[in-house]
């Protein structure tokens, strides 16, 4: 009985308070498939400016796979997460290369794709293709522990499991679509983590959680591990008019964007305590210092960044080789505009760099 009440009140509910969001508009997998990938760990008003940009940059999964790495990034700028835009871009290549341009309608093969997980790959079969599987993301978990009373701790495997068996029976069985829609939208803008609208919900004499008095305990997360804290000195070199910048190859985070020339730490250091590259030290005096920024803060989910940008002005007279900055080459400011780089330096370049 409490499942009909949940299932059906979910679907009435979406009906009336559903958002005109564009990929609902669409059973296109490669429009639902790029939706979900831009909003993983991204708010939906920050993420729909994205999605609009992509789809009319690349209309389809085949004009993504041709497009440069480069050109992709450039374009995810500002999102975050970068390893999701080029996953994203494996995942093209992937599907146009082995599918011919179709994604794979199952979710056990679209699993084995780059970037989609079990959320993802449910969200594609079943949006896209009508297929009865049943979602699981934030908000889901967020809904289902409250309206059954789970206390068990959201990061552990065996929690997200029991909750997944709870939403599998949940789902409805002739429209697997809306309810996937409905009970995560319902999760999104009702049951919310933060005052939840209890007073007018429809399950309030069904949530658990609401009936003990603890909302605010549920959904329970365990603390979270500490921070690593880094120290970034970027040198903002200009030789003759144009600038240092390398792409990061690493695996470490911002992988595929461009950087000034990089002085990392393992603590804040004065000017004069800076490890400066040799060529620095080699000519005192071919260059000064023009500026230095502020303080920056940097959160990332696992890490937090300082940083801050020197600017330094190599004279005329300097020679620049090319083999002597490991990796680094020379742009100009029109083309650094073009490049693409992390949230920070773009902080940094509409600051600075006009």
């Amino acid at each position: 009985m409490k499942k009909n009440i949940i299932t059906n009140g979910l679907l009435k509910w979406y009906d009336l308070n559903k958002r005109d969001l564009p990929w609902r508009k669409s059973t296109d997998p490669y429009k639902i498939w790029l939706s979900e990938v831009i909003l993983q760990q991204t708010r939906v008003d920050q993420g729909l400016p994205y999605f609009l940009s992509f789809v009319e940059k690349y209309p389809t999964v085949f004009h993504l796979a041709k497009a440069h790495i480069d050109e992709v990034l450039r374009a995810w700028q500002g999102l975050g997460y970068y390893s999701r835009a080029r996953n994203m871009h494996k995942c093209a290549k992937i599907v146009v290369a082995q599918f011919d341009g179709i994604f794979p309608e199952n979710k056990h093969e679209l699993i084995k794709l780059p970037g989609i997980g079990a959320y993802t790959a449910a969200a594609i079969a079943s949006l896209a293709y009508g297929k009865q599987e049943a979602v699981v993301d934030g908000n889901v978990i967020r809904l289902i522990t409250r309206l059954y009373g789970i206390e068990a701790d959201i990061s552990d495997k065996k929690t997200i499991n029991e909750i997944q068996r709870i939403v599998d029976k949940l789902i409805s069985k002739t429209d697997p679509h809306l309810f996937n829609q409905a009970i995560m939208e319902f999760g999104a803008l009702h049951c919310t983590p933060k005052n939840p609208s209890c007073s007018n919900c429809d399950f309030l004499g069904l949530c658990v959680a609401q009936i003990n008095n603890q909302l605010a305990k549920i959904p329970f997360k365990s603390s979270k591990t500490k921070k690593r804290l880094r120290f970034f000195t970027y040198l903002v070199i200009n030789i003759h008019g144009r600038y240092l910048m390398r792409k990061r190859d690493s695996k470490d985070i911002w992988q595929g964007l461009f950087e000034f020339y990089l002085i990392e730490t393992n603590s804040e250091l004065d000017f004069d305590q800076l490890p400066f590259p040799k060529n620095i030290i080699q000519s005192p005096t071919k260059w000064k210092v023009n500026n230095e920024s502020k303080l920056y803060k940097h959160l990332l989910s696992h890490q937090t960044l300082l940083c801050r940008f020197i600017e330094i002005e190599m004279n005329q007279d300097f020679d620049f080789k090319s083999t002597d900055w490991d990796g680094y080459k020379l742009y100009s400011k029109m083309e650094i505009e073009q490049l693409p780089k992390s949230i920070l330096t773009d902080r940094y370049l509409g600051e600075k760099i006009n």
